[in-house]
This record gives C-alpha cells, sequence and structure tokens, in this order.
C-alpha cells in the first residue's frame, strides 16, 4: 500500500494578515520544484480568491496576477515527507527545555546565523535586584516570552492533531494517497499553521464547482508536464474543517460518515461546502441537521448560519421547521399559540392524575410567565376556563349542600383548579373580575356550611389568595368589590381556617393573615371597626381555629382613638386661638 505523508509547516515569525474587505479564501497556484522539467520562465503565479460570506457562483471570483514564480510553500514540498529541519530542531529544543525544565539545554546549532527561541530565552540573566524600571523591562519580556511559548504550544498541539487526522485513512481510501495523487494541496491558516496533502484533480473537479472552475482543463494545459501540481488555499479559518470535507468527496456514504460528528463541526463542514460548492456535502449536513437532536444552545447557531448562507431553496427550511412554526400553514403565530396553549390548560384541568396535575401545573405556569410578555393567552380565553371551572364548583357544592355526596370529591377538585387560574391571572394582571365574580357567589356562601369542612376548605383557600393578593398590591379592586368580598366570604374563611392549616401542604399562614389585615385596611374607618371587632370576639374564643390580625387591629385601634385623640386636641387649640383673635 502506498505510504501515507503530511508535511506540516508552521512559520517562526508571526505572519501579517492582509486587510481585505470581505473574508476571503485565496487559492495559489505554484510549479513543483521536485519535478525533473524545464520551468517556463513565463510561468507567473495565479492568485484566485473566492468570498464564502455569499452563494456560490461563478461571478463571485477575482483572478489577480503576481510576478512570484514560486509558491511560499514551495521550498516546504521540496524538503521531503517529514518535518523542515529548522521546526525539527526547534521541536527538540522545545521538549528539552520548555516542555521539561529540568532537562540540560541542548547543544548550540553552529550553523545558525541567528540564536534559537530556546536559546534566547535560556541566555537570560538571572533574576537579580535590579533597578525598578529594570524590573519592569525584565517583567514584560517574561510576559512576552510566556506569550510566544503559549502560541508555539499551541500550533504544534494544532500540527499533532493535524497528523493524527490525516493518518486515519480507512483502507482502499485514496485520501492523501501519495502514490495515485496529482495534486499537492497545502491549507494555512491565519496563525501560520499548514499542512500538504495528496488529492486528485479529477475527484475535486467531479465534486466540487469551484475546483471544477479554477481546475479545469486550460489551468491544466497551462502547468505543463508539473506533476504533482501545487495548488495553495490560505487563510483558513479551520484547516481540520477543510480537510473534513475534503475527505467527504473520498466517501461513498457521506450520511455514515457525518454521524461520527457533533453539531457545530458538521456547520463547519456545511459553510465550507457552500463556499466550495460542493452539493452532496451541503445536502447531507442538512439531512443531518434535520435528523440529529440539538441542545439549546446549538439552535441559534444552526438558524443563524442556514439563515446567513441562504439555503432555504435546499432543504434548509425542513431543518428550520424544527425550531420554528410553518408560516405556510394557514394559522397566524399569535392564534396558533393562544390554541396550544388553551388545550394545555384544558388537558391539566380535566387531567385524572393528581401528582402529574400538580407537576404540569408548575409547568404550564412556568411557561406562561416566561411569555407573559407576549400576546400569547387573551383574557377572555383565560376566563372562559375560568367559568367553566365555576360552574362544575357550583353543581357539584350545592349538591353536596343537600346531601348529594356522589361527586363530593369534585369540590375540592374545581376549587384547586379555580386556584392555579387565579394565580395565572395575577401573574398577568387580570384578576379584577375573577374577584367580583367570586364575591357575587352568595348561594355558595351561604351553603358553606351545611358541606363538610373536609371537602369545603378548599373553596376557602381560593378567597385566601384573593386577600393575599390584595394585600401585596397585585391585584385592585373597587371599594365595593372589596366589602362584597369580605361580607360574602369572610364568616365561611373563619370557620376552614383550621383545615386549611392543618390540610393545605406549604400554606403561608403569616402571609394569609397580613394579607387579610390589610385588606379590612383599605375599607372606609366604620367597615373596618365591625370587621376587628368581631374577630376580637371570635379569637378570644377559639385563637387556634382563627386567624391573627392583631397587627391590624392595632393599625385601626391607632387611627380610631389615638389620631383622633390628637386632632380633637388641635381642633380645640385652633377655637381657642380663634375666639382670642375675635375679643382683641
Amino acid at each position: 500500500m502506498a505510504a501515507t505523508t503530511a508535511h506540516l509547516k508552521s512559520h517562526s515569525q508571526p505572519i501579517k494578515i492582509k486587510r481585505r474587505r470581505c473574508r476571503e479564501t485565496t487559492i495559489t497556484t505554484t510549479p513543483d520544484p521536485t519535478s525533473s522539467s524545464t520551468p517556463n520562465p513565463h510561468q507567473t503565479l495565479n492568485h484566485i480568491t473566492i468570498s464564502p460570506d455569499s452563494s456560490w457562483s461563478n461571478s463571485d471570483h477575482k483572478i489577480r496576477q503576481s510576478s512570484s514564480a514560486m509558491g511560499p510553500y514551495g521550498a516546504a514540498v521540496a524538503a521531503g515527507d517529514g518535518f523542515p529541519s529548522s521546526l525539527s530542531k526547534f521541536n527538540s529544543a522545545l521538549t528539552a527545555g520548555l516542555l521539561n525544565p529540568m532537562s540540560p539545554p541542548p547543544p548550540p546549532d553552529k550553523t545558525r546565523s541567528s540564536p534559537t527561541l530556546f536559546e534566547m530565552m535560556a541566555n537570560e540573566p538571572d533574576s537579580l535586584p535590579r533597578a525598578p524600571a529594570a524590573v519592569e523591562n525584565g517583567a514584560a519580556k517574561s510576559q512576552q516570552g510566556s506569550k510566544l511559548s503559549a502560541n508555539v504550544d499551541k500550533q504544534a498541539l494544532m500540527q499533532q492533531r493535524l497528523m493524527d487526522l490525516l493518518a486515519s485513512r480507512s483502507p482502499g481510501n485514496q485520501f492523501n494517497d501519495a502514490a495515485s495523487s496529482d495534486v499537492m494541496l497545502t491549507l494555512s491558516s491565519k496563525d501560520g499553521v499548514s499542512v500538504s496533502i495528496r488529492v486528485h484533480r479529477q475527484i475535486l473537479v467531479v465534486h466540487s464547482r469551484f475546483f471544477a472552475l479554477k481546475l479545469n482543463e486550460s489551468w491544466v494545459k497551462q502547468q505543463g508536464s508539473w506533476v504533482p501540481y501545487n495548488v495553495e488555499i490560505a487563510d483558513c479559518d479551520d484547516i481540520e474543517v477543510y480537510i473534513e470535507t475534503l475527505r467527504l468527496m473520498y466517501s461513498k456514504d457521506l450520511r455514515r460518515k457525518l454521524m461520527k460528528e457533533d453539531v457545530q463541526r458538521v456547520l463547519g463542514i456545511l459553510r465550507v461546502s457552500v463556499a466550495i460548492g460542493f452539493d452532496a456535502g451541503v445536502l447531507s449536513c442538512l439531512e443531518y441537521l434535520e435528523a440529529a437532536p440539538w441542545a439549546e444552545d446549538e439552535e441559534e447557531k444552526v438558524a443563524s448560519l442556514l439563515s446567513e448562507l441562504r439555503l432555504e431553496g435546499v432543504g434548509a427550511g425542513e431543518v428550520l421547521k424544527r425550531v420554528s412554526l410553518d408560516a405556510a400553514a394557514g394559522l397566524e403565530d399569535g392564534k396558533n399559540n393562544e390554541e396550544v396553549l388553551l388545550k394545555l390548560l384544558q388537558v391539566v384541568l380535566e387531567g385524572k392524575d393528581e401528582k402529574a396535575r400538580r407537576e404540569m401545573k408548575d409547568l404550564v405556569t412556568k411557561l406562561l410567565r416566561e411569555n407573559s410578555s407576549q400576546n400569547d393567552l387573551r383574557k377572555e380565553s383565560v376566563y372562559f376556563a375560568f367559568d367553566e371551572c365555576l360552574k362544575l364548583l357550583s353543581r357539584h357544592f350545592l349538591q353536596a349542600a343537600h346531601g348529594d355526596m356522589q361527586d363530593i370529591g369534585q369540590i375540592a377538585r374545581q376549587a384547586d383548579n379555580l386556584h392555579w387560574l387565579l394565580d395565572i391571572m395575577i401573574d398577568r394582571q387580570i384578576a379584577e373580575n375573577f374577584l367580583k365574580t367570586w364575591a357575587s357567589q352568595s348561594e355558595l356562601s351561604e351553603a358553606h356550611s351545611k358541606v363538610p369542612p373536609i371537602h369545603r376548605y378548599e373553596v376557602s383557600r381560593v378567597t385566601a389568595r384573593l386577600f393575599v393578593g390584595i394585600g401585596k398590591r397585585e391585584l385592585l379592586a373597587s371599594k365595593e368589590a372589596r366589602c362584597m368580598l369580605l361580607k360574602t366570604w369572610l364568616v365561611p374563611f373563619y370557620e376552614d381556617f383550621r383545615w386549611m392549616g392543618r390540610a393545605s401542604r406549604g400554606l403561608d399562614r403569616h402571609s394569609i393573615e397580613d394579607g387579610l389585615s390589610n385588606t379590612i385596611s383599605t375599607l372606609p374607618m366604620a367597615l373596618q371597626q365591625e370587621i376587628f371587632v368581631s374577630w376580637f370576639n371570635r379569637f378570644l374564643n377559639g385563637a387556634d381555629d382563627c386567624p391573627n390580625i392583631q397587627r391590624g387591629f392595632e393599625v385601626w385601634w391607632r387611627r380610631a382613638f389615638l389620631r383622633r385623640k390628637g386632632e380633637d386636641e388641635r381642633s380645640h387649640q385652633m377655637r381657642i386661638i380663634s375666639d382670642t383673635m375675635e375679643n382683641s
């Protein structure tokens, strides 16, 4: 089997990137200096550029001429299959000194006119007390040397990965086959790493519209008898991805090859495939993206790249359907969202598994809170569900009050549904009508005492939630609605308070007591006095079964008596002053 060779090169000096108006991929063709044929003195270096930021077409290419007769990587190809000698010596020094500080330094190279990086670092003077300026200068040099060393290490790791990538070749695959190839393709990155691989012009031309245009028959005639043809692609964003894309051209089953890659790598292959007109690669990448699961952080990357590449006509639309609704379905987004949310509400309200219902309630509440700024659920839709639950509650509650206990479990179930819907309405600031409607349920309030407490206390939890909402300023209702709420539901609330504390898990007793105190404090003083005096008597006869609203009682007392006494004294003083002024 033919030997597989990979030529890797690293520039010892930083590469100066030429500024372009747009990002470009440059292909440079040069004659092979190892060829036995006589070079043509009129042969020139062709620079062919393609902009990968737009869809591929012949009009996207520009051709520029240069007077150089040999590409910048011709010498590396002529050097042989291994590393250049300078890089080998540098790697030896790096291994001996930088990666292993305890090893002795290598012997100096007499043939070199300039010191190596290791020699420069090894010959630095020892750290001795020096002037502040000298210390700062030494620290700057040390920092610069550390950065340079880190950059060299990064390039060395990159080269090793590229070697491993090129070495992993399945039997029978002609990719990077030195015996049968006719093109030496050199890929170089902006940070100075380069790799040379053996490819076949015919395969590139058949699979890539870009290579078919640039490596056509006229180009072959222009090269003469130099084989292999030397081609360079400069300023690659990711050499590994470019190699993976080229290797796909040699594969008979692209889908199976891509199954080993992750989403990020496939996106890179897709970008390169679009840039070089590798249609089979584009379609295979889109098929992969449509079928493979994505992480949440990958969705934006997929949608952004597909939008950038403008691939709607070749299957990208099927991929985007996974993260966006199809506008061609005939439904407006807002209407469709509302229908889905209403369906979710209905399923939760009618669910039979209580444990699952609690979990789904938390989930739907979370989703609605995340989308509360969007007009995805109208007020009328929520109140439609509220009316249905209230009708069921009233029917089963009145049946139980008349002795029909057949469906008495529906009382707690529908009351719990109303409590959940009230939370949703309070979050969306649309609960005022709920309070008015609930305050007007005098028939339910009158039948309250006829239903066993174990089945009815869930109803009082709805009242307690309204008290908390008013007390925390989560909803604003009219004075008439607040008065009616207390008149209709305060006594049933007192009667169920002990049951709520014992049976309801997670009940915040102090929050409910503060909410009730604040709700009473919003009423006129005469009504406050009536309610607080009645509470005072009830609390003394059963403190454990009655909410403690002592704080609200004290506030009312100071308003009613202490403040009034001060106002009477000030009024009396004003009358005395007025009488004195009139007599004088």
